[in-house]
């Protein structure tokens, strides 16, 4: 187990749902600084219901959720916006902003009432366009803009946000495998090279196994905790989905398809 004093997320025997009813038990992981974490698991486990209860968008049943050493409920929404950003599947309201000003409200929680930005703002804003590479888009408005390049807009606002933990749900949906792999290796990036700590739900097991530095798998069991290596050598892969349809492979970190 990670350091305590370096875990930026910790997770304990939670359970989530909506009203009384569970729709995922038994969570249990810790995140440190610098890593990237896929949670992964078949349609409806609970991925998204996860993500969103992290994110404080709705209240978790029962266990403890854990941020900065402290009981998540007890942040306020200004302190909560400091150390936590989130990029939900749903589409942004705001698509007739321009790029720039999409990303620029990722710096919100650190303006001032009026909403100017300071030079820092604009330097944080500036490194996600270059991060990202948005800096010969940051004009175009974002309803002109394809799902690839809209995703990478929206990982950028979070990224300008600056804060030590990113949530972002199917992150990848809609694109093609070029810009899937484009954008997972950018959160890579930013995790490795920033110090981020981020945490994505995923379809792509394969490119997750490849990039992740932890899995959680969603099981509706154990919910099992690792590295992609640890969890293939405990065949936690190998019963996700039924096996008459597809088998996993332990050499090559892939699943086949029983023809």
């Amino acid at each position: 187990m990670a350091d305590g004093n370096r875990n930026i997320l910790s997770v304990q025997d939670l359970n989530i749902g909506y009203d009384s009813k569970a729709v995922a038990k038994h969570i249990s992981f810790e995140l440190e600084a610098g890593s990237l974490c896929g949670v992964v698991g078949i349609n409806g486990i609970g991925k998204s219901t996860l993500l969103r209860t992290l994110g404080g968008f709705q209240p978790k049943l029962s266990g403890k959720v854990v941020l900065h050493q402290q009981i998540l409920e007890n942040h306020t929404s200004s302190s909560l916006s400091k150390k936590l950003s989130v990029v939900l599947t749903e589409q942004p309201a705001s698509k007739n902003l321009t790029v720039q000003e999409l990303i620029a409200l990722g710096r919100q929680p650190y303006t001032n009432w009026l909403g100017s930005l300071s030079s820092n703002d604009k330097e944080k804003i500036q490194e996600s366009l270059d991060a990202f590479l948005l800096e010969e888009l940051r004009h175009r408005k974002c309803h002109e803009l394809s799902d690839g390049q809209l995703q990478r807009v929206l990982v950028a606002r979070a990224m300008a946000q600056d804060t030590p933990l990113i949530l972002l749900d199917e992150p990848t949906t809609h694109l093609d495998l070029y810009h899937k792999v484009q954008i997972l290796k950018m959160l890579q990036e930013l995790a490795h090279n920033k110090q981020k700590t981020i945490l994505f739900t995923t379809h792509e097991i394969d490119l997750a196994i490849q990039l992740c530095d932890r899995i959680l798998i969603l099981d509706g069991k154990n919910n099992p905790f690792g590295n992609p290596c640890e969890l293939i050598e405990q065949k936690h892969f190998d019963h996700l989905f039924p096996s008459e349809m597809v088998q996993f492979d332990a050499k090559t970190g892939t699943y086949k398809v029983n023809k």
